[in-house]
């Protein structure tokens, strides 16, 4: 479905490597997706190229930006159709991946895939702020990320108490994050967390991806994260 040669011709560009097997996995993930998507609301992005481009490579992107540790634990925020999370595991199937999200058809569409392309995951359904009060998720991820899920100041709230102390919350953001990393630098630093820095790159198809990458480096209160309710109402 997808041109896999053009997929690694254009991860290679931003040195990343992937294998013909990756590859094909990739390929197999793109034909599942739309296979589903037919009868459950997946992706707006069904055409070969965008899949490659806007989903696969810019999943990819983080890798890119953020070498991840050998054997480091992920968890993949409000993933979706599984964005950024899944494609990185299929390149590094070294990780740990922990998908969540809060719709129990994506979740179901998870398990089903990561069973066909024969990938080791863990898919939850919950809520990402249940997740930051649950002894089983709080700080226990050497890196933690969102794809389009929220404004920043909201996001951190929801990410930053699932990452280890020493970890990261790499965020991806479209276009210029400027106005949302002022409003959330109050938070980030009552959560426990430090700006690193900022990465732009753009795709092939002239689309851009920010990376806002935040280092853990205390313990979130435990107060925090609150129901969503209330972080909507009043961002930290």
């Amino acid at each position: 479905m997808i041109d896999t040669a053009y997929l690694i011709r254009t991860a290679e560009q931003e040195g990343i490597s992937l294998t013909g097997e990756t590859a094909r996995l990739l390929d197999r993930y793109a034909e599942e997706l739309c296979r589903v998507n037919e009868y459950t609301n997946l992706t707006a992005i069904t055409d070969p190229e965008g899949i490659a481009n806007k989903h696969f490579l810019d999943s990819l992107l983080l890798e890119s930006v953020y070498p991840l540790p050998q054997g480091a634990s992920l968890a993949d925020v409000g993933t979706g159709a599984g964005f950024p999370g899944l494609p990185l595991k299929l390149h590094r199937p070294d990780i740990r991946l922990c998908l969540m999200d809060s719709l129990g058809k994506r979740i179901t569409f998870l398990t089903d895939l990561c069973r066909l392309l024969e990938v080791e995951s863990d898919a939850i359904h919950i809520r990402a702020e249940e997740a930051g009060k649950d002894a089983r998720f709080r700080e226990q991820f050497d890196v933690v990320t969102a794809r389009a899920v929220a404004a920043l100041p909201t996001l951190c709230e929801l990410c930053l108490p699932l990452a280890k102390v020493g970890g990261v919350f790499v965020a991806m953001k479209g276009g210029d994050p400027e106005e949302e990393l002022a409003a959330a630098k109050k938070g980030i630093a009552t959560l426990g967390g430090k700006v690193e820095r900022v990465e732009n790159r753009t795709l092939p198809d002239g689309s851009r991806r920010t990376f806002v990458v935040i280092r853990k480096v205390s313990q979130t209160p435990t107060k925090y994260p609150r129901s969503f309710s209330k972080i909507a109402k009043a961002p930290l």
